[in-house]
């Protein structure tokens, strides 16, 4: 399931890479900035602090740590010149479920 909420331009942008890059199954773009009010790296525009939440078929047999460069790679324009902060929850559907 796509996140549907209403959402700026920097995290309609970061969802259209993850779904060119990825093909995700789920995928939820959390726009964090705002709890980031007066920190190093915020921007007074918006829109520099994200976790993204994403269920792709692509991380399946990857490590954590690949996983998240799969993410970095697809998003490098927007990591260097726009978003500050980036925190990445990748799985794969194949991942085990712990406690089931």
């Amino acid at each position: 399931m796509m996140d549907t909420k209403l959402k700026g331009p920097v995290a309609v942008e970061i969802e259209s890479r993850l779904i060119a890059a990825l093909s995700p199954l789920s995928l939820a773009v959390i726009d964090d900035s705002d709890k980031h009010l007066g920190h190093s790296g915020h921007d007074a525009r918006g829109e520099s602090h994200f976790t993204v939440e994403i269920e792709s078929a692509a991380f399946s047999g990857q490590t954590r740590v690949i996983r998240q460069r799969m993410v970095n790679t697809a998003l490098a324009e927007l990591l260097a010149t726009r978003v500050h902060a980036l925190a990445i929850r990748a799985k794969a559907p194949d991942d085990m479920v712990v406690g089931a």
